[in-house]
């Protein structure tokens, strides 16, 4: 590995002024992709290659004019042309292309040390972190600072229904926060080079077993950006981790605010009650109790939306425009998200791959539909998921529906610690339960079980963060009828 030409955020952020064309190396990552038309918007030149371009992030990408090529258009006398190259987390630090781009001669970062350079060194970043709720939260604070008439930009990363994933915008900036590594020359989180000014952390307990060995490791890249918060830090008081980090930096800076929120708290939510289309709930905020009613359904939901009510509060927005900017609120696809009916069943798409994101899910899902049968269908296909680190977990969790499908992946997991999850026996150990519960590992025994299961208006959960042995793309949701 040849690092003489990767250059520091520090330097990077000085030499801002002198970088005219940027180049993205496997510009159609979920982060890339957004981050090379951020940079094209604060007035750079962008282009970018990738070995193929499939929709949404093509027809993204192609909308913005940033021209692109195939990889085998590339080579070290096709970069020269550029002052900067931004590597994507997909190169491998062992690849060919990896020493290419570092014996090109030219300066080479990551895209998240890219954008916090060249877009959000100067902006009121939000960075949404923790372990679940990143991307919903994200979304909920952009749409409450557009309807508080702010044009905010944004960064975020899921699929939003007629919504590019990223703006530049104006004084604010939201940004999904993740804890995943940047790339293989910065093998650090992503927000660690996101300029943060303020932090709100929905949750944290492990995750990423193939990048952390334990929740301790995840908690010291959070301590690398607390000290320099120049803001506001927001967090969920009801795990133990985050006020970890709480009471070893609360007070320590004086221009620094720190809010606590979560069921225990003294801030709420309080008094939540959640129907199928919306829910209510109250906030305490300087010593006034003060009720919103909303259009997100469920308590992790109501939770996401308190930290960022908490925040435009502490902003001094006033409390009757912040109550009613938190009347109708969008979610983001695969959060939640109704997908049609099959056979008279109620078909539910979610992004859940984590026993608390299954919990608070099926709790939603409870309150949301009340008195209908659960049936879920679960794909643990993360390299967490695949691991046996939570085998007892997934087994507490998933006994909240009334019937289970797992959908078992033919892929060994990649988690630093612990052995491959035992899909037979958490099948087993749930039908000891009594909830009725199949192991398939094809599509064709998926859809049969689907069938064997079906139950008059009951509700289909599919939890899964790829395609669920390509349920979806199967015929499956043309079987749907909204």
């Amino acid at each position: 590995m040849n690092l003489v030409n990767l250059i520091s955020q520090k330097e990077l952020i000085e030499r801002r002024g002198q970088i005219k064309k940027v180049f993205f190396y496997r510009i159609c990552g979920a982060g890339m992709g957004p981050a090379a038309v951020l940079v094209k918007q604060a007035g750079f030149e962008v282009h970018g290659a990738d070995s193929a371009f499939y929709p949404p992030m093509s027809t993204f990408l192609e909308t913005t004019g940033i021209p692109l090529y195939k990889l085998d258009q590339v080579n070290s006398s096709f970069l020269k042309n550029y002052d900067l190259i931004v590597v994507g987390n997909s190169v491998s630090g062992k690849s060919d292309a990896a020493r290419m781009i570092e014996e090109s001669g030219i300066p080479f970062t990551s895209f998240p040390s890219a954008l916090g350079s060249l877009v959000l060194k100067e902006k009121n970043v939000i960075g949404i972190a923790g372990t679940h709720g990143k991307t919903t939260t994200t979304y909920f604070m952009t749409q409450l600072l557009e309807k508080l008439g702010q044009n905010p930009g944004y960064l975020v990363g899921g699929i939003i229904e007629g919504r590019d994933p990223a703006k530049l915008g104006a004084k604010y900036f939201v940004i999904e926060s993740d804890e995943y590594d940047s790339s293989y020359f910065h093998k650090i989180s992503k927000f660690r080079l996101y300029e943060l000014k303020n932090l709100i952390l929905t949750s944290l307990e492990f995750d990423h077993a193939d990048i952390f060995s334990s929740v301790e490791k995840i908690e010291d890249e959070f301590r690398d950006v607390i000290p320099e918060m120049k803001s506001t830090l927001i967090f969920n008081q009801d795990y133990p981790s985050a006020m970890k980090l709480f009471k070893d930096y609360f007070g320590k800076k004086s221009h620094q605010q720190w809010y606590l929120y979560g069921e225990g708290s003294e801030a709420g939510p309080f008094d939540v009650k959640t129907f199928e289309n919306r829910s209510e709930f109250s906030i305490l905020w300087k010593n006034q109790r003060i009720n919103f009613y909303s259009s997100v359904v469920g308590l992790h939901n109501v939770l996401n939306l308190t930290s960022c009510l908490i925040y435009l509060l502490s902003e001094g927005f006033n409390v009757p425009d912040v109550q009613k900017a938190a009347q109708d609120i969008g979610m983001v696809k695969r959060r939640q998200e109704v997908r049609g009916r099959y056979r008279d069943m109620i078909v539910i798409d979610d992004f859940a791959h984590h026993p608390r994101a299954i919990t608070v899910t099926l709790d939603a899902i409870r309150a949301r539909f009340k008195n209908k049968k659960v049936i879920t269908i679960f794909e643990p296909i993360s390299a967490t998921a695949r691991s046996s680190i939570f085998q007892g977990e997934f087994r507490d969790s998933l006994c909240a529906s009334d019937k289970v499908i797992i959908a078992k992946a033919s892929i060994p997991t990649t988690a630093l610690t612990g052995q491959d999850l035992d899909v037979e026996l958490l099948t087993k150990e749930i039908g000891q339960q009594g909830k009725p519960s199949i192991c398939v590992t094809n599509l064709d025994d998926l859809r049969r079980s689907i069938d064997q299961y079906t139950e008059k208006d009951a509700v289909l959960l599919v939890l899964s963060n790829r395609t669920c042995l390509g349920l979806w793309e199967s015929g499956f949701v043309q079987e749907i009828k909204p």
